[in-house]
């Protein structure tokens, strides 16, 4: 071995550079863990006392909804024109109180009152048409009285007549030829007296039966003139009910068409309040409902009288009345708030109602983590709900806490993180 050439041994043990190595090892193998275990949600920051935070609790669920309602009479009449004309005179005007038979307006129509002028003429005629119908079949009748009773005389004086040459006959003091003159006569006199009977028996009928048919004229023509004096009455448009006038819709010189609606009559021996309701309750409403207002310190009950089937902007109408007392001084037009009940109360999960409902149509909600530190995301499911609450079916436990105000600033953040 050359004496240049010296022997170096390695050192045994760790060196620095090997602490470098597990160091770098060791931070990879953190970054790993935390890649494949650690939580990759996103994630969003806020002050917690800028949020609403609710808590689950088990309590009795009230099945109610709130509407408003206003206050409307409890029944309404279209005050109709039974007669056209032009609006000469108004002598009520809107929310004046009425007696039945009060005159609301006066109308006036020219060609009713010729009507009624025509129709006075034609009864007149028609009376002395009767008048003079009744003289001449009295005439007749007595005409034929008269006959009657010359028949009756003359087969008398023939009866005799030929009584006497039958008896002459007999004893043959007259010939036979003025023998059978006579019998001739009476015979001929006979036939004549039955013909005069029978056509004054005719005669009898016939009066009888015009008469009576001209008396059934005369009584309908009146019946008919009393209509047309009705119709110039109608003229005077006058209150139906009691009641106060709620609406008036014509002026003075206004023409109105017969049948056309003028006004409204509204009866004030008791209210109602209609109310719209959304269509989402739509299954659930039904009359005989029980609903209640409060008034001046007191609870007032009420009913569900009438459901209307027609939908509207996504809302129909129901009408409630009152089942006992109602309010001093109410007065068409007021509102109420009013409780409607939907069901029995039960036993169930609450969580006050918020805004978070609006983002997520209560399908998921933000709830506190153990620490309370911050809110991750978790699906829940929801079922009925009132003004006040809403019943929790599924996902949420009682002592939950959820971030209950509205997540319109979150975006798609998983987790909300408190500062």
């Amino acid at each position: 071995m050359d004496a240049m050439d010296i022997k170096i041994e390695r050192k045994k043990g760790i060196r620095p550079k090997h602490i470098i190595y597990l160091l770098i090892a060791g931070a990879l193998i953190v970054i790993m863990i935390k890649i494949i275990f650690g939580d990759h949600a996103s994630r969003y920051k806020v002050d917690r006392d800028k949020l609403t935070i609710d808590e689950v609790f088990f309590s009795d669920f009230k099945d109610y909804t709130d509407i408003n309602g206003h206050v409307e009479p409890i029944k309404s009449i279209l005050l109709d024109a039974s007669e056209s004309g032009r609006v000469k005179e108004l002598l009520i005007e809107e929310g004046a109180i009425l007696l039945a038979g009060d005159i609301i307006l006066v109308l006036e129509n020219q060609t009713l009152h010729q009507e009624i002028l025509m129709s006075e003429s034609q009864l007149a005629e028609k009376e002395n048409n009767l008048r003079s119908t009744k003289i001449n079949y009295e005439s007749s009748r007595m005409s034929t009285m008269s006959a009657l009773t010359r028949s009756y005389y003359s087969l008398q004086q023939a009866k005799r007549k030929k009584e006497q040459y039958e008896d002459l006959y007999k004893d043959k003091l007259v010939p036979k030829e003025e023998y059978l003159r006579a019998v001739e006569a009476f015979e001929e006199t006979e036939s004549l007296m039955m013909i005069t009977e029978q056509r004054a028996y005719q005669d009898s009928l016939l009066s009888e039966t015009t008469m009576k048919q001209l008396d059934i004229d005369l009584e309908r023509m009146r019946a008919t003139m009393k209509l047309v004096y009705a119709r110039l009455e109608d003229l005077n448009v006058k209150a139906p009910i009691d009641g106060q006038l709620g609406r008036l819709d014509v002026e003075i010189g206004q023409n109105i068409s017969r049948g056309s609606s003028i006004g409204q009559i509204n009866v004030l021996s008791d209210f109602k309040i209609a109310a719209m309701i959304d269509e989402h309750y739509i299954d659930r409403i039904r009359t005989g409902l029980p609903a209640s207002l409060e008034r001046q310190g007191r609870l007032f009950e009420l009913v569900i009288r009438k459901v209307y089937p027609e939908v509207r902007d996504g809302q129909f109408q129901i009408d409630l009345v009152f089942t006992t007392n109602r309010p001093d001084n109410i007065r068409t037009g007021q509102s109420f708030f009013i409780n409607l009940e939907l069901g029995q109360s039960k036993s169930a999960l609450l969580l006050k109602k918020g805004a978070f409902f609006n983002s997520t149509g209560g399908q998921w909600a933000f709830v506190v983590d153990k620490g309370g530190e911050s809110a991750s995301k978790r699906m829940i499911r929801i079922g009925q709900q009132n003004p006040e609450y809403y019943e929790i079916l599924d996902g949420l436990l009682e002592g939950d806490q959820i971030i209950s105000s509205g997540y319109g600033s979150f975006g798609n953040a998983e987790k909300i993180v408190f500062k």
